[in-house]
């Protein structure tokens, strides 16, 4: 992996292209291949959750997606080499703050087989070399989707060893990976939460974290009423099981005796079950009392944590001390709450009057993310291409000596 990406930092753009479009034909021409592979994992998977079982699940139109996806990927411009800043010293000495790749990436996650086409993606165009370790219950999958990878390489003429999956499921390749400094320049962890405080601890490489998806909602007095009944089910049911999806949702004591009965009755129509506290179960008698723990948990399910709040402070103060700074939104008409709320908040990502499954790589035009990230340097929020790179400095002179 280090001497292709050796190789790759200087790849020309077409050849990287042509590498992810090639690799977007193979994922379609197998199809059935992957399907099949895919079907093996979840015939040996086990007690999994529905929404974990959602997560390792692929389909045709997953397939197609994964193919578009790395072909939005080659559509996008390269990111390595661009000029990040330039100016001129009193000294006529020119410096230039110029992107370029980190190197070797190493990808830790878990059950969701797109990752590996879209890290494989991501790392490639921006020319860095990537060693892939999937979850044990998705190794079949991952294989069969590298293969896919490995012809659009060979296609380009580029190094097979820019993309590798790890060919075991034993937890010790974990280990050594989190040991190879020298060797990997940057770890990201991808899944719960139990992954990342693995990695985290243990980890002598540098680490761009994916903490917990624990995502709020708050629907302030100044909401619209129905666009909060359709922003709060998607939030919470498109997908359960994803990071962004919402685990929590603060509401106004100002409009929560109106609104909450008819969101929570939009929510158990679609399946959904809740934890709420007294306020909202003063309102809604036949809700479930929650408990801190509740209002600290990534449901990753079909449940959903209710807290009645006194506006925008009050609302930040829960995020604060509840929230693992992934995404949270407001929803309302008002102007200057939403400004509060976006301003104040902490968080990698917020959002106004939006879902919060819209925290997605692929959302914000980045092509595909190779996670969010949570931790407070290099990257936050979805990291796409750009976040992929470092940078260095050029100096241009003209003979000029230091005196």
């Amino acid at each position: 992996a280090r001497e292709a990406a050796h190789a790759l930092a200087t790849a020309p753009r077409p050849q990287k292209d042509a590498a992810l479009t090639a690799a977007a034909t193979a994922l379609r021409a197998r199809t059935d291949a992957l399907l099949a592979a895919n079907a093996e994992d979840l015939a040996a998977a086990s007690g999994l959750t529905a929404a974990y079982r959602d997560r390792l699940t692929l389909t045709p139109a997953r397939i197609e997606a994964m193919a578009k996806g790395l072909e939005e990927v080659a559509a996008l411009p390269d990111p390595v080499g661009r000029v990040l800043s330039e100016w001129t010293r009193p000294n006529g000495l020119v410096i230039r703050r110029v992107a370029q790749p980190i190197g070797v990436v190493g990808m830790i996650y878990e059950s969701r087989p797109n990752v590996t086409a879209d890290a494989a993606a991501l790392c490639l165009k921006a020319g860095s070399a990537v060693i892939l370790r999937g979850g044990s219950e998705s190794l079949r999958s991952a294989l069969a989707i590298h293969a896919c990878i490995l012809d659009g390489l060979r296609s380009a003429g580029l190094p097979e060893a820019a993309v590798s999956v790890a060919p075991t499921a034993d937890r010790g390749f974990v280990a050594a990976m989190l040991r190879a400094a020298g060797l990997i320049d940057l770890i990201v962890p991808r899944g719960g939460k139990g992954l990342v405080t693995r990695v985290m601890e243990e980890a002598r490489v540098p680490v761009l974290a994916h903490a917990e998806g624990l995502c709020h909602t708050y629907v302030h007095e100044a909401a619209d009423h129905e666009m909060a009944r359709k922003l709060v089910a998607n939030a919470k049911m498109r997908r359960t099981g994803i990071c962004g999806a919402t685990e929590t949702l603060l509401i106004d004591a100002a409009v929560a005796p109106t609104l909450l009965p008819l969101l929570v009755a939009d929510l158990a129509a679609l399946g959904c079950r809740f934890k709420a506290d007294d306020g909202a179960r003063a309102i809604v008698p036949t809700l479930d009392a929650a408990t801190d723990e509740d209002f600290r948990t990534e449901w990753l399910d079909a449940v959903l944590s209710v807290k009645v709040v006194d506006g925008v402070d009050d609302a930040l103060d829960h995020i604060r001390r509840h929230g693992s700074e992934h995404t949270e939104a407001i929803v309302t008409q008002d102007e200057a709450a939403a400004r509060r709320f976006l301003d104040r908040l902490g968080s990698a990502v917020g959002m106004w009057n939006a879902s919060t499954q819209f925290c997605d790589g692929g959302e914000f035009g980045f092509g595909a993310e190779i996670g969010i990230a949570t931790g407070r340097l290099h990257a936050r929020g979805p990291v796409g291409l750009e976040q992929l790179c470092t940078y260095r400095y050029q100096v241009i002179g003209t003979g000029q000596i230091r005196p």
